[in-house]
């Protein structure tokens, strides 16, 4: 697994002062999926994992101002503190997955003893599943009802099956 976060944006709120969302990138078995996270979650889920695994230093949570160039810093030590955990983990606990939308086996022993991030969540959700990948109208096997053009593949194979005899010299 690979995890980088190439941005960050301002968000505005009416409810309360903005905020800084940080977009995560996670690369996993050649698949590619983005997360937008806030720093407050980073905080959580760094309070969360402390008491199962040894974890590396969070960037500071109080930022004196604003700028640009002080967000960029906090990028730069979320992406390492991600990278890190990812390296010092061999198995990485199911929270940590979950804050990563990273779908997972169901739990082995070492990992469970972090739980899941979402401590309301059921067992079955972190089952895989298994959905159709491919949705045919109707039957690809079956020849064409009388009337309809010939579908001269299909009639190709099934001469060459039926009489491979009468194939042309």
């Amino acid at each position: 697994m690979e995890v980088y976060i190439p941005s960050f944006r301002y968000e505005e709120s009416d409810l309360e002062r903005g905020y800084t969302v940080f977009k995560i990138e996670v690369l996993m078995n050649g698949r590619k999926h983005f997360v937008e996270k806030r720093y407050s979650e980073f905080h959580a889920l760094h309070k969360k994992l402390k008491k199962c695994i040894k974890t590396p230093e969070i960037p500071s949570k109080h930022v004196r101002n604003w700028i640009p160039k002080v967000l960029e810093q906090r990028r730069q030590g979320l992406e390492t503190y991600l990278q890190a955990v990812i390296l010092e983990n061999e198995e990485l606990p199911k929270l940590f997955l979950d804050f990563l939308n990273v779908r997972h086996l169901p739990s082995l022993p070492k990992a469970e003893s972090c739980g899941s991030f979402d401590e309301t969540e059921s067992e079955e959700s972190s089952k895989l599943s298994h959905q159709p990948v491919l949705l045919f109208l109707r039957d690809p096997y079956v020849l064409p009802a009388a009337g309809d053009f010939p579908n001269v593949v299909i009639e190709g194979v099934l001469h060459g099956i039926f009489y491979p005899h009468l194939q042309p010299r």
